[in-house]
């Protein structure tokens, strides 16, 4: 249910595994077959064992199934869905299916409002020094399936999780051996109930672990904290912030140190951090943790946190033309998000920031990004949408366009030496762009070719 885009996404991976293991297969999303030919092409000549049920949904296939496996990201208020509870068909997604095909002791899961992509790919890069076959999946566009051949060697596995894959976990009662919770702030309020409901999701991380694993929160988040609670795991936290007898890890001067039982580690000196800002400070403590959980050398976590220079679409420095920087910062959906990059990237005394926003509307609070977008930039350009339509009554003046191209074009009009034309839109990506991955892209391309 939901073939969805992503090249290596969750519906098109469950597709591809499900064949391989001789499943009689429907595949069925609300999308055109026009709309999907990308994806079916890359199906290649497997597609015609399967039978397509495209731009719309059939009652008779959610009562006459053996098993349901939903793209993450349709909502389980689906009345499909309710069909198939009703006539007690199992509802899976890639995620928890993988989860009773491997052993969850060499899985390590990542998930939070914010920095999870980051977090779970240096975690990642610090078991490949340990263990060449590690793998990286989940909700960072590669489904775990869709490497099935690479899992097989026995390596651990590194997965961003969101909360709606975590929702998958609950009937089955299972989590991660180590679960990293980096942080929780208002998002996805047009899906969820409340910011409890959303939390209550993400909380799946860990509920269903038991005392030999691992949990790693965020003690300066207090929605994490608050979660800190409820884990009935071993507790590790991570903090910017000295504090004393827990376990965890923290900065203290300019060093990262972790203690552990009582003992204290210097692991690295904030100077070996490649990536900028104090919210990608926050993304490498958690990582640190997770990896020695783990049982990672701290000489191999310094190796690799040395070697890290981030992920792409995240405060990506793309090129340099005329004096100006080009920043790639797709990803970030929420105003949280947006305001960590101006906070990293930014100078308040100067406003060098020419900020490209905005996109469809998640829901949420732009109050405060309105002040920071004030203090940093000197220009801003909004992407059209839902969401813009609420942020550009707090932001003015302010331009609107209706393609990245000329987003772009017009920011570099704009710009001087010196300067930064940051894309960071705060807002979701749907209705000019497949997903923010292909905003990103964009971007890529009309930066490409200045």
């Amino acid at each position: 249910m939901g073939l969805g885009s992503y090249r290596d996404g969750s519906g098109i991976s469950a597709t591809r595994f499900l064949l391989d293991q001789g499943a009689q297969l429907t595949v069925t999303d609300l999308k055109t077959a026009d709309q999907l030919a990308p994806q079916i092409k890359r199906l290649g000549r497997r597609a015609t064992k399967i039978n397509f049920v495209l731009g719309r949904h059939r009652i008779s296939d959610f009562k006459n199934t053996d098993l349901i496996i939903k793209n993450p990201g349709v909502p389980n208020t689906s009345k499909y869905l309710a069909i198939a509870v009703k006539n007690q068909i199992p509802i899976e997604t890639d995620v928890s299916l993988f989860f009773q095909l491997i052993d969850r002791k060499r899985i390590i899961g990542i998930t939070g409002t914010r920095g999870k992509s980051t977090t779970t790919t240096l975690i990642y890069e610090i078991l490949k020094l340990i263990n060449r076959w590690a793998v990286l999946g989940g909700n960072i566009a590669k489904s775990p399936l869709a490497q099935m051949s690479k899992v097989a060697k026995g390596g651990p596995v590194a997965l961003e999780l969101s909360s709606w894959m975590l929702e998958s976990l609950a009937p089955h009662q299972i989590s991660p051996y180590i679960s990293v919770f980096t942080n929780i702030y208002p998002d996805h309020l047009n899906t969820y109930r409340g910011i409890d409901d959303y939390v209550a999701a993400k909380e799946h991380i860990f509920l269903g672990q038991n005392i030999q694993d691992w949990t790693i929160l965020n003690r300066d988040n207090s929605f994490t904290r608050k979660s800190g609670a409820k884990t009935p795991g071993r507790r590790m936290w991570f903090s910017l912030k000295e504090f004393s007898e827990e376990n965890g890890c923290f900065v203290r001067g300019k060093n990262i140190y972790c203690r552990l039982n009582g003992k204290e580690k210097r692991v690295l000196s904030l100077i070996d951090i490649k990536i900028p800002g104090d919210h990608n400070r926050a993304n490498v403590l958690a990582a640190i943790s997770g990896a020695l959980a783990y049982g990672a050398p701290i000489a191999v976590i310094r190796k690799a946190v040395k070697n890290f220079k981030g992920v792409p679409n995240r405060l990506e420095l793309l090129r340099t033309v005329k004096g100006v920087n080009y920043y790639n910062d797709t990803t970030s959906t929420t105003p949280e998000a947006t305001m960590a990059a101006l906070q990293s990237l930014g100078d308040a005394k100067q406003k060098k920031i020419i900020l490209i926003a905005g996109g469809s509307d998640k829901g949420l609070d732009f109050n405060a990004l309105a002040r920071e977008i004030k203090k940093y930039c000197r220009q801003v350009i909004f992407l059209s949408g839902i969401g813009t339509d609420r942020l550009k009554q707090l932001v003015t003046p302010a331009a609107e366009v209706a393609s990245m191209t000329e987003a772009v074009n017009l920011a570099q009009q704009f710009a001087a030496s010196g300067e930064i034309i940051l894309l960071s839109p705060a807002c979701a990506s749907f209705g000019l762009f497949n997903n923010e991955f292909d905003r990103g892209d964009q971007f890529r391309r009309a930066v490409k070719k200045l």
